[in-house]
């Protein structure tokens, strides 16, 4: 029996995000410390497996609270079903033949949930690498991040934008690009430009997140693209801010010059926290980080942060501070 795996990692906005889903510029990075990971395999009927994260028994009520709380009211299933249909409709529609052999699929995650680590897109991702495996069908690289936001705004209604599933399929390093100018629309999907970076140019690196700090992505996304769509200047102007500041700072990681990139991370979270009422327990995440000597930014939607440090030094300090607030702090293996 050939056992077909696919994994998918965490990933972190470095810098312009949330500008991605309104025609932005970022950059993002892969975090490889957390992963997704689908696992299929040919079976008699179409099968797809419980995890941990879908359990629907508790031992108290006390327990079941505490589970929405962290992980809301819906488990990886859904989003493995809505990838295997959006896959089928994909291939419905573009006359793709596919063979009539059923699986078997399961997943399983050790991306924190909710915390803006994109953990939801990735198995998504997992799953459609899977299926494109099992059924031998190909689809450019370039469109499969758009495919999957389509499935995830479509079919489940989550409000996001592509620097997510683009990192999540190329990997490593990526400035994006999704202005208007540089969009392509591609087997019927609105494509940015994508660019890999060289990783070893990436100066210091840390993330920090806390389960207690988490927030569904939609919960920001969709009042702020209420307020974008209704021309609000301030959020208008922000979005360019985004944009700029990851140009500058796919410059500054060219040239290594890890100060000036540490300022533009600031910037970012200062532009962003002057068009958005965010949560004190997150902006007490960025301040704490700050107080260490590190550059600090949201890594997403809330719950996470990224930002450079100087030296060990510092990162000693930053963990030790981080986790007087309850956080973990990681070297991101990009």
């Amino acid at each position: 029996m050939k056992i077909i795996r696919h994994q998918a990692y965490a990933r972190a906005g470095l810098i312009g995000n949330p500008s991605d889903g309104y025609n932005g510029k970022t950059i993002s990075i892969t975090v490889r410390n957390y992963r997704a990971q689908v696992t299929l395999y040919e079976w008699d009927k179409i099968e797809i497996v419980r995890s941990r994260n879908d359990e629907s028994s508790f031992n108290s009520l006390g327990e079941l609270c505490e589970d929405v709380k962290r992980h809301g009211y819906y488990g990886g299933i859904r989003l493995v079903k809505a990838a295997i249909h959006g896959f089928a409709e994909y291939c419905r529609a573009r006359s793709i033949t596919l063979h009539n052999r059923n699986f078997s699929i399961r997943y399983e995650s050790t991306i924190p949930r909710q915390v803006g680590l994109a953990g939801s897109s990735a198995i998504i991702v997992a799953t459609f690498n899977s299926l494109l495996d099992f059924y031998g069908v190909t689809i450019d690289k370039r469109v499969l991040p758009s495919l999957v936001l389509s499935i995830e705004r479509d079919q489940l209604g989550i409000q996001a934008g592509l620097q997510d599933r683009v990192i999540q399929v190329y990997g490593g390093a990526v400035f994006m690009d999704f202005s208007k100018e540089s969009t392509e629309i591609i087997d019927g999907f609105p494509c940015g430009y994508y660019e890999p970076l060289q990783t070893d140019l990436l100066p210091p690196l840390y993330i920090a997140h806390s389960a207690n700090y988490s927030e569904p992505t939609e919960v920001f996304h969709n009042n702020l693209r209420f307020r974008y769509e209704n021309g609000e200047q301030a959020v208008l102007e922000a979005m360019k801010t985004f944009a700029n500041l990851a140009v500058e700072a796919k410059q500054a990681i060219q040239d290594k010059d890890s100060e000036k990139l540490s300022k533009l991370l600031n910037k970012n979270f200062d532009t962003r926290q002057s068009i958005c009422r965010l949560p004190k327990e997150q902006v007490e995440m960025v301040e704490t980080a700050r107080k260490t000597g590190a550059s600090a930014k949201f890594a997403g939607s809330g719950g996470a942060i990224i930002g450079t440090y100087p030296n060990e030094e510092t990162f000693n300090k930053l963990t030790d501070a981080m986790k007087a607030i309850g956080c973990v702090v990681v070297k991101p293996l990009v």
